[in-house]
């Protein structure tokens, strides 16, 4: 018997049911976001809306402190923690993993590139599959290599963000808000473009790119610290077997919510609220900074209570749109793109951010349901089948369906 034979015979293992569900809950963050910045010119970033009510400024403030930059990374995450999943799935087929890798990483590429010039500029996709390079090119290196490279790539992105970003506090507070003003009267153009035409939506996306772009390489230190970390996890299968790190777990949620929060609210704060416009750099990477800690909150009070008698029922119900999450995140930004452009409704800036997040609910619990559904019928999500064909080059097979299991 050759050791393809044996591969071949060897069973699929089941499938992390929590991991699933983890991915679930992280694109209802991902998607309030989004939503907030596909709506208006202000969202979520440094800017502040000058007209918002105080009930906007409470629903800006609660998203920034509690979601902006953590579910992104969760997601992040879960993508490093993934990869070695493609890796042992290479390895049972008798495939080279390299170039199966690089497919995906181009399918993902082109992907971002359509959804950030036709949909919503501020698209992860092309994030992840440039940096996913990083982890194709460190695949064979020890899980304690990676949690190392993970740690000092989080330190020195960190300090040196931290350090530019003091520099803005030099900048005289009247120069600020005079930049702030400024910013704000050309928004005027980006709301005409968005109610336009389809080719004005496509020409202000074209226009933010850059724009998106830069954020992109802020934020893109911080993600390739969570993918190592996931990698790590994954290397080790941590998240397969739980049971004997109860205690860690519980101790990394309350350490993250105690050393996150303050930055998110601090971030709130400086971009929100009444320290003034030159604090709002500064306040915007005190939230970058802090975010891992909390996204790690999150993760592992997540993980522990859906080991949970109720938790097994939130698991039921998320994991079936962690499967399609794919899907699911390209069709909330089609959704919402017919919502706010000349697409369709083009009610850009015409919505209040409480209006904006109570819909952005109702559409996760239409995924939700939706997801179910067809989850119960197919093994892959739309999406999720087009990329698995480009990374396997041909359509993919429909073996027997995986088992399932749960870490409890």
């Amino acid at each position: 018997m050759t050791a393809s034979d044996v591969r071949a015979r060897a069973p699929r293992p089941p499938r992390i049911t929590e991991v699933d569900a983890l991915r679930g809950f992280a694109l209802l963050g991902i998607l309030l976001v989004n939503a907030l910045m596909m709506a208006g010119p202000y969202g979520v970033g440094s800017v502040a809306d000058p007209d918002a009510s105080t009930l906007d400024r409470t629903v800006y403030g609660v998203v920034q402190a509690l979601v902006v930059g953590k579910f992104y990374l969760m997601f992040s995450f879960l993508f490093g923690y993934s990869f070695t999943l493609q890796l042992a799935a290479a390895d049972r087929d008798d495939a080279r993993p390299v170039p199966r890798l690089l497919r995906r990483s181009l399918g993902l590429l082109v992907l971002g590139a359509l959804h950030a010039v036709l949909l919503y500029v501020g698209d992860i996709l092309m994030t992840y599959a440039l940096l996913g390079l990083v982890l194709i090119a460190v695949r064979d290196r020890r899980a304690s290599t990676a949690l190392r490279a993970a740690r000092i790539v989080y330190v020195c992105v960190s300090g040196v963000l931290l350090l530019l970003s003091l520099l803005s506090l030099l900048v005289p507070e009247a120069e600020a808000a005079k930049l702030d003003a400024e910013l704000s009267a050309g928004f005027a153009e980006r709301v005409a473009d968005y109610r336009g035409d389809a080719a004005s939506v496509v020409r202000a996306n074209l226009a933010l790119l850059p724009e998106a772009l830069l954020s992109v390489l802020a934020m893109g230190g911080f993600v390739l610290t969570a993918f190592l970390v996931g990698l790590y996890c994954g290397k080790l299968r941590l998240l397969a077997y739980t049971e004997g790190h109860r205690a860690r777990m519980r101790r990394l949620c309350v350490l993250g919510a105690v050393l996150g929060l303050p930055g998110g609210l601090f971030m709130v704060l400086a971009t929100n609220g009444p320290l003034g416009a030159r604090w709002a750099i500064l306040g915007e990477i005190v939230g970058l900074v802090t975010a891992p800690a909390l996204t790690a909150s999150y993760v592992c009070g997540l993980l522990l209570f859906l080991r949970s008698a109720r938790g097994a029922r939130v698991t039921a119900l998320l994991a079936p749109a962690g499967r399609m999450a794919l899907t699911n995140y390209l069709g909330q930004s089609l959704v919402m793109a017919l919502v706010f452009t000349a697409y369709g409704l083009a009610l850009y800036d015409r919505l209040d951010p409480a209006v904006v997040v109570l819909g952005a609910f109702l559409l996760y619990a239409a995924q939700l349901a939706l997801s179910a559904r067809l989850m119960a019928r197919f093994r892959y999500g739309p999406v999720e089948w087009l990329l698995r064909a480009v990374t396997l080059a041909g359509p993919p097979h429909a073996p027997a369906r995986a088992r399932t299991t749960t870490t409890r």
